[in-house]
């Protein structure tokens, strides 16, 4: 299946237009799964991204996850701040919220939802 820039697992980059793309590997648990369920796509797929990069926030947002939906980020195994970068070839994974306590810790998801918190209300001391 091949809908706007999503494709079965594949790897290769391709030139559209002028710029170079990329593909990264994305995957989504939980209930986010019916985001991608509902658009007709696999819950493992790939996205064509620029080689530059885009935030984890916007590739949600790309692929119809709403980024509030959204408690963890994967990059290649480690959690990021859904406003940090990810680029081709990273494998992305979006989690929801509902891990049990202590696994929020220990992966780190209570640190990054903490920076989350501060950009997103600047105003609100944490």
């Amino acid at each position: 299946m091949n809908v706007s820039g999503f494709s079965p697992l594949s790897a290769a980059g391709s030139v559209m237009g002028s710029k170079m793309k990329e593909s990264l590997t994305i995957r989504v648990f939980g209930a986010l799964r019916t985001y991608l369920e509902d658009q007709g796509l696999e819950t493992t797929l790939e996205k064509e991204i620029a080689a530059t990069g885009i935030t984890a926030h916007d590739l949600a947002g790309e692929i119809s996850i709403p980024p509030d939906k959204i408690e963890a980020v994967f990059r290649n195994g480690r959690i990021i701040n859904i406003y940090d970068p990810v680029f081709p070839g990273d494998r992305i994974a979006f989690c929801p919220y509902g891990t049990p306590g202590p696994y929020r810790i220990f992966l780190g998801m209570a640190r990054e939802n903490e920076k989350r918190k501060k950009r997103e209300n600047p105003g609100i001391l944490a």
